[in-house]
């Protein structure tokens, strides 16, 4: 809706919350909560069609995202290039912060009842000793940590949005600024959209931060084989996470739900990941052979692993350096989550930083657009400003301890296994970085 000029006493209006708003916030339009149809494939119409807020991609982040603005009794649209929910992949570990941002927005008592909470961690060496274990409330009390399958978080929050929010089959083509401040976005199903706010949450091949100048996510040199074990009669593991160190190649597995566990083996490639598999035979037999030697549970994890929950991924990050980096915004188009800050998985914080993103993005957003138009850049900047001095010592320290886990040198390996993790790695500081407050998000 267009600003008025008139120096006539602005009218108010209510949201479907019952906040009241003048015609200066009515730049936004407020839709009411109704449940979606993640499976329903939205087309957009023929010509330019005029949002206020579009979110590219139907992530984490971007799913996140729309949610916490719906909390603020913000609507918004979200692209998602794939014909529904991108439910591939297995699972992710949140902490405590995840959670938290989860609670704020109102689905973490949904997700709470289908997975279990996590005890502990146990560090082994590859021929079974243990190196190291410990609780997590022993180490701090507030500590919250479950694995959690992405298929099932994705459906949680798209669940949260009114229906035609997410339009599947639509993706982004062509961007470019015009001249009034607006974002135009060309599709490749021929749909043309001019926004007021774009916000990029398509992930770590970003063609919107590609467009703001970001450079490429760079190869760690190590990739991972992942998949999710499946007993139906009930699987056996307690409730802890385990990881087998040994040189040059590690692998981890935790129970996700009494039925499923999630497995990784994370193996070093120094030159390059190597050409892209999708086989579930072949990456199966890959999987295996790296670890033929180790624990026989975890050669029972990969052959109760369906074929659709295994993968071979590269993994790679973006530091973003203070002064050569582009800021996370470029006038009304903001980046969130892996878009703008992809990291290893070292900390399991990717999805927990982009979750964090979601709800201080949407925070400053909600201040701005009370006050109108004009106070949505410097949201955006402050947005940025904020979550840098955050997103960026995570990045650089996921890649140092995932350096450091993926030693091959005999010697360096054995002071690792026999001293550093058995006598002076401390979980307490080891997880300073899953403190994180937030209040839950209302209108």
């Amino acid at each position: 809706m267009a600003m008025t000029t008139s120096h006539m006493p602005r009218p108010s209006f209510y949201n479907s919350h019952g906040i009241r708003f003048s015609q200066k916030s009515s730049w936004f339009r407020a839709q009411p909560r109704t449940k979606l149809n993640p499976s329903v494939n939205i087309k957009a119409s023929a010509g330019v069609r005029k949002e206020d807020i579009v979110i590219v991609g139907a992530g984490i982040a971007g799913l996140a995202t729309a949610v916490s603005l719906r909390r603020l009794g913000i609507g918004s649209v979200v692209l998602e290039q794939a014909a529904s929910l991108r439910t591939g992949g297995t699972s992710l570990t949140l902490f405590k912060n995840g959670w938290r941002v989860l609670d704020a927005i109102g689905v973490a008592d949904t997700l709470r009842g289908q997975f279990l909470e996590i005890q502990g961690m146990a560090v082994n060496s590859e021929d079974g000793r243990e190196l190291r274990s410990f609780k997590f409330k022993d180490e701090d009390q507030t500590q919250e940590v479950r694995a959690v399958e992405r298929r099932i978080l994705l459906e949680t929050l798209a669940n949260e949005l009114p229906p035609e929010t997410v339009r599947f089959s639509s993706k982004l083509g062509k961007i470019q600024s015009s001249e009034n401040g607006e974002t135009l976005l060309q599709l490749t199903n021929g749909t043309t959209l001019l926004a007021k706010i774009v916000i990029g949450c398509d992930g770590i091949r970003s063609p919107i931060a590609k467009w703001m100048g970001f450079s490429e996510p760079k190869y760690a040199g190590y990739s991972a084989f992942r998949g999710l074990g499946v007993y139906p009669d009930g699987q056996p593991f307690a409730a802890n996470v385990n990881y087998i160190y040994g040189r040059g190649l590690r692998a981890g597995y935790v129970p996700v739900s009494p039925t499923k566990v999630y497995w990784f083996i994370c193996y070093n490639s120094p030159s390059s990941p190597g050409p892209k598999i999708t086989d579930p035979a072949l990456l199966r037999k890959q999987a295996k052979e790296l670890v033929s030697n180790w624990p026989e549970e975890l050669i029972r994890l990969i052959d109760l692993s369906p074929d659709e929950t295994i993968s071979k991924t590269p993994l790679v990050d973006r530091w973003l350096w203070p002064g050569l980096t582009p800021p996370a915004s470029t006038g009304k188009v903001v980046l969130v989550g892996d878009a703008w800050h992809p990291m290893t998985p070292n900390l399991g914080q990717g999805a927990c930083c982009a979750l964090e993103d979601s709800v201080i993005l949407t925070k400053k957003l909600a201040d701005a657009i009370k006050s109108g138009p004009a106070a949505i850049e410097g949201a955006l900047r402050a947005y940025g400003e904020e979550r840098w001095p955050r997103v960026f010592p995570l990045t650089v320290r996921a890649n140092l301890v995932g350096s450091l886990l993926q030693w091959d040198n005999q010697l360096v390996c054995s002071i690792r296994n026999n001293i550093v993790i058995p006598k002076l790695v401390r979980l307490g500081p080891v997880l300073e970085h899953t403190n994180f407050e937030c209040e839950p998000l209302k209108a």
